[in-house]
């Protein structure tokens, strides 16, 4: 296997570990801040609010995207594995 071919792979993996991990990296950052937004306007020093409202975020963003972030993965691998035999 060529170094050029290793670093391709190597930024095509780290892209598409940036691309899955951003929807719920995303969502739970918004839902976090306007809780802490409304915990701050309401005065409510609630620690678990802001947690069970981003758990439950996070869980459905998973849920909707579940199909889209398991086709990434399964064309990513299926793409190594059918290559598998040029580079060994």
């Amino acid at each position: 296997m060529f170094s050029t071919e290793i670093y391709q792979l190597a930024y095509r993996a780290l892209m598409l570990i940036l691309i899955l991990s951003a929807p719920p990296i995303l969502i739970s950052m918004v839902f976090g801040l306007t809780v802490a937004i409304f915990q701050a306007a309401t005065q409510i020093q609630e620690q678990t609010l802001s947690f069970t409202v981003k758990l439950i975020a996070v869980i459905l963003t998973l849920m909707i995207m579940g199909g889209f972030l398991s086709f990434q993965i399964m064309q990513f691998a299926s793409t190594i594995f059918l290559n598998f035999h040029r580079w060994s």
